[in-house]
């Protein structure tokens, strides 16, 4: 049953859907450099919003857009009558499972979401799980394995890590690409698949595992997805969970280039516009010419690709 709790509480109205805090940022002595994951990317990707947002709507005030706490609010995907779309600029660790790590992964985070909402959100008894990172999300998969009430999707590389063939038996729907797939074939899956799966089972929570790096030249992904073709898959699945109206979470995941930043940037930028993650907030911005027109320089080849 629900019960009082201090680890999520309601944003305000003001803020952007947004969780973000500067601990997600590691450092290590500066070790953290050597590390293929830019563990600073999650930061980079506030500096880029802060930027367009502020400069945008309030001239410089840094403080009243975004959510800048560990806090979020589960609330409002008590029912699926009131849908939620929440994004944590952080997170994804898909190859961590609750008895272990993997993959650059300390803590099986999308485990933790998930069952925290089972457990102390009423109205919450099936979830989704999209994984559109490179990489097969083992952790997760291996953690609900037996478990009807999570529908699990994953696309993926099928030649690179994790290989985890017993993981795989947990996925409901699995879609395995080839090397060096590009965003015709990759979009045209992605569409086909995240709208079969939510058309064979209605969930009452999607978790979007959102990885960038598909992106071309990805030195671990070996995918070759344009920034434009990451912006539009996101798109993809936010335009599919606002059509049913099931609230959403999206997580950041891997990413090993450092221009994966400024697109997750472009990527919310593109949802804030088309009202898929605060539709108050993308109509209150309508009239702003600043703000319009970074949007429209983010996005501006998206109209090339096309998912027929």
């Amino acid at each position: 049953m629900p019960h009082r709790t201090e680890l999520y509480e309601d944003a305000p109205s003001a803020c952007w859907p947004i969780v973000y805090s500067p601990d997600y940022n590691i450092t290590f002595m500066g070790l953290e450099k050597l590390h293929p994951f830019d563990a600073g990317k999650w930061g980079k990707v506030i500096n880029f919003l802060k930027v367009v947002i502020c400069c945008g709507y309030n001239h410089g005030n840094s403080t009243s857009c975004l959510s800048s706490q560990f806090r979020c609010s589960a609330k409002s995907v008590e029912t699926s009558t009131n849908p939620d779309r929440r994004n944590n600029n952080g997170g994804g660790f898909h190859h961590c499972s609750s008895d272990k790590g993997g993959g650059f992964c300390a803590y099986a985070d999308i485990t933790l979401a998930v069952k925290f909402l089972f457990e102390r959100v009423q109205g919450v008894s099936k979830a989704t799980i999209i994984d559109l990172d490179a990489h097969q999300g083992n952790g997760h998969e291996r953690d609900f394995m037996d478990d009807h009430r999570v529908y699990i999707m994953d696309v993926y590389n099928r030649y690179i890590y994790p290989g985890d063939g017993f993981a795989k038996r947990a996925i409901k729907r699995k879609v395995e690409l080839e090397w060096g797939t590009e965003d015709t074939e990759y979009l045209q899956k992605v569409h086909t698949h995240v709208e079969g799966a939510l058309n064979e089972v209605k969930p009452d929570v999607i978790v979007y595992n959102a990885g960038t790096d598909i992106l071309d030249g990805d030195p671990l992904g070996g995918l070759a997805i344009s920034p434009q073709g990451i912006v539009k898959r996101d798109e993809v699945v936010f335009k599919a969970a606002r059509s049913r109206r099931i609230p959403i979470l999206m997580v950041t995941s891997g990413g090993y280039q450092k221009r994966t930043a400024r697109i997750i940037a472009d990527s919310i930028l593109n949802l804030h516009n088309l009202g898929l993650i605060d539709k108050e907030l993308a109509i209150s911005g309508a009239g702003n010419p600043k703000v319009e027109q970074m949007i429209r320089d983010s996005a501006k080849d998206l109209t090339n690709l096309s998912l027929q």
